[in-house]
C-alpha cells in the first residue's frame, strides 16, 4: 500500500452523466473508495478540476486572467461539496487554498498539510496554484512535489493513455506503461505540457486510469495492473 497519494479528479467526472454540477452517487462511490484507503493508513490528498462549472479557456469574451480566476473558484466549490460528502462517509477533511477565502478554507502551507495528513484527514488542495495561466494539472504536480507524495493517481473518463483519441479512433493503442520522458517527447495529452515538464524535472510517477472501473481508485493505490503507469 502506498503511503501518500495525490488523487486528481476531473470536475466532469464528479458531474456524472449530467455533465454539469454534481452527481452525488458518483461522489459517494469515490468517497467510499478513499475511506478504504484511509482506514488502511494511506494518506490521501485530492485535487478536483472545475470543468463541471466553468471552462473559461474556450471563452473569447473575457480576459484570460479573469477566466482563470473563475476556474479557480470553481475548484473551491467542488472541494467544499466533495469534502462534505466525504464527511458523511466518516472521514475528517480539510481544504487548503493558495489564497485566503475567509473561514471557508485554510491557507496552504506544507507544514499545515503534513499536520492534517498526520491526523488522518483527507486534504483537499483547491484553487490551483493561485495564479492564472496554470491548470489544475500543474497544481497537482506542484502540490505532489511540495508534500512529497509517492504517486499521483489521475482518474479520468478513459481507462488509460492512448496514442490517439479512442473516442474517434477505434484502432487507438493503449499504453500499459510509459516513461515521463516519452510523455513529453511524444506530446501525449496525459497532463498539460507545463505539468509534464515539472513531473519530468522532479521525477513524479503517475497512474492514469478510468474512474468508472470497479474499485479503480483502491486498485490503483494498491499498485495493481490498471490503466497506464507513467514511470520516472
Amino acid at each position: 500500500m502506498t503511503k501518500r497519494i495525490l488523487l486528481k479528479l476531473s470536475g466532469e467526472a464528479m458531474a456524472g452523466n449530467k455533465k454539469t454540477g454534481f452527481d452525488e452517487p458518483t461522489v459517494k462511490r469515490v468517497a467510499r473508495q478513499v475511506k478504504t484507503l484511509i482506514d488502511k493508513g494511506t494518506e490521501v490528498g485530492i485535487v478536483i478540476g472545475g470543468g463541471n462549472f466553468w471552462r473559461g479557456r474556450s471563452s473569447e469574451s473575457i480576459d484570460r486572467t479573469k477566466a482563470d480566476q473563475i476556474g479557480m473558484l470553481a475548484t473551491v466549490m467542488n472541494c467544499i461539496y466533495v469534502s462534505e460528502i466525504f464527511r458523511t462517509e466518516g472521514m475528517m477533511t480539510s481544504i487548503l487554498t493558495p489564497f485566503e477565502i475567509g473561514s471557508m478554507t485554510k491557507l496552504f502551507s506544507k507544514d499545515r498539510a503534513n499536520k492534517y495528513f498526520a491526523k488522518g484527514m483527507v486534504v483537499f488542495f483547491a484553487g490551483g496554484t493561485g495564479h492564472p495561466y496554470f491548470s489544475t494539472d500543474t497544481g497537482i504536480i506542484l502540490r505532489a512535489i511540495e508534500v512529497e507524495a509517492d504517486v499521483i493517481l489521475l482518474a479520468k473518463a478513459v481507462d488509460g493513455v492512448y496514442d490517439s483519441d479512442p473516442k474517434t479512433n477505434p484502432d487507438a493503442k493503449k499504453y500499459d506503461e510509459l516513461t515521463i520522458e516519452e510523455v513529453v517527447e511524444q506530446k501525449l495529452q496525459v497532463i498539460d505540457m507545463t505539468a509534464s515538464i515539472m513531473a519530468l524535472e522532479h521525477r513524479v510517477p503517475m497512474i492514469v486510469f478510468g474512474l468508472d472501473g470497479k474499485d479503480s481508485i483502491v486498485r490503483a493505490a494498491n499498485d495493481e495492473n490498471i490503466g497506464t503507469r507513467i514511470t520516472v
